[in-house]
């Protein structure tokens, strides 16, 4: 089924990237899949690969960390520390590609429901105009649009899973 919703990407600001996309689920599920490993493990990312380690601790000053491994075996890490956790409103993370240590992003997401569907919106705040430029060149955005599609295949399987 799926929302059929497709992912916004806007630049409000020399320092800024927006991304914004509809769910057609509860904003207390689309929280929720933000959450713990569980859930992250099964959407988070571009399908071509595969989560080789995630680690959540899901509280204000948690840490978290997820390792991508590619088909040609390559690992890819993230990491950051939670800053802000409002349920079912409202996460606040920082966010780093150990590939290029020291480029912290600050994100914040928020989820708002309206007749049942929930608009996701993340508003990632970067270091510098270059560093936002060069994220947008990087692939970012399919990559998101990609782990978006199939966090709305996930909410899925929630939906039935709450309701069965």
């Amino acid at each position: 089924m799926g929302s059929g919703s497709k992912l916004t990407v806007t630049t409000p600001s020399d320092r800024e990237i927006v991304m914004t996309r509809v769910f057609d689920a509860p904003r207390e599920l689309v929280f929720e899949a933000q959450s713990s490993c569980e859930h992250l493990s099964r959407w988070w990312g571009p399908r071509r690969y595969e989560i080789a380690s995630c680690e959540v601790d899901f509280r204000p000053g948690g840490a978290w960390r997820i390792v991508h491994r590619g088909s040609d075996g390559e690992e890819y890490g993230f990491r950051g520390e939670y800053r802000e956790i409002v349920p079912p409103e409202r996460i606040v993370w920082t966010f780093e590609f150990e590939g290029m240590p020291g480029h912290i992003i600050v994100e914040t997401m928020t989820f708002e429901e309206h007749g049942g569907k929930t608009t996701y919106t993340s508003s990632s705040v970067l270091d510098s105009i270059e560093d936002r430029d060069g994220m947008l060149e990087s692939g970012m955005e399919s990559g998101a649009a990609e782990s978006m599609d199939r966090l709305d295949e996930y909410l899925e399987v929630l939906r039935e899973r709450a309701n069965g």
